[in-house]
């Protein structure tokens, strides 16, 4: 296998996509800018929620982007993409929408809280694991301070970061259950609220309710996006030399 053959990953992008998202039409310029400024090719494949329904989804892809947009059409389409990744080993990334449902999916599959519910989801249902934010967060940046030794820590490269969101939902209850499970709550804003989670022991397994997709201009791709790209081509460099 070339050199660059092995430098190119396919990434499975999650999410309704809408020209009226803005990180949707981020997208392609995030990638553009890692081929010409990291030399990390993704070749990257849109997977509605709805078709995120089927077992083998994201199955052979090297990365799993969960990205903004929700409600999602198919909230069990989602659900599904994060566990495939979280149980197969698939270098994840979820962000906003894709924080939330990330949330949601070890919550039900790992911790057994199966009737926790995603207000935006389900307004109705007894047992919320994400709620509406006391404060909205759409339109707004704010601090993040990262735990030292995290994965997040690693990708962003440093321990305090402005990030920006254009969100109104977040975990509140049955974090310590989250916890006590395994599941890593590594950046907080300045009020002690979870704004970043991690899975230790899994390749890459990274969650933010911040958009770093929002960053700049889309030239200078934010470094949890580049944490991700460089997560994938590993994966599928790894994947061709077991194959070799």
């Amino acid at each position: 296998m070339t050199n660059s053959a092995a430098r190119t990953a396919r990434l499975a992008l999650v999410g309704d996509r809408s020209p009226n998202v803005a990180s949707h039409t981020r997208v392609p310029l995030l990638l553009d800018a890692l081929a010409e400024r990291d030399r990390l090719h993704l070749d990257a494949y849109w997977i509605p929620s709805q078709d995120a329904e089927a077992e083998d989804a994201v199955r052979g892809f090297d990365a799993v982007w969960v990205l903004p947009g929700s409600p999602y059409r198919s909230e069990a389409g989602v659900l599904a993409a994060v566990r495939t990744a979280r149980e197969e080993g698939i270098p994840f990334l979820g962000t906003c929408g894709g924080f939330q449902h990330a949330l949601l999916e070890y919550a039900r599959h790992v911790c057994g809280l199966t009737r926790v519910a995603h207000a935006e989801n389900d307004p109705d249902a007894d047992d919320f694991l994400i709620e509406p934010l006391a404060c909205s967060l759409v339109g707004h940046e704010a601090v993040v301070r990262i735990e030292p030794g995290s994965l997040a820590q690693a990708a962003i490269g440093s321990e305090r970061t402005v990030e920006r969101y254009f969100c109104a939902y977040g975990p509140s209850r049955h974090l310590d259950t989250l916890r006590a499970h395994g599941l890593r709550f590594t950046g907080h804003d300045e009020d002690g609220h979870v704004r970043i989670a991690e899975l230790p022991g899994h390749p890459f397994f990274l969650a933010t309710l911040f958009q770093p997709e929002l960053s700049g201009d889309g030239s200078r791709p934010h470094p949890v996006v580049r944490a991700l790209a460089r997560a994938a081509v590993e994966h599928a460099a790894r994947d061709a030399g077991m194959r070799a």
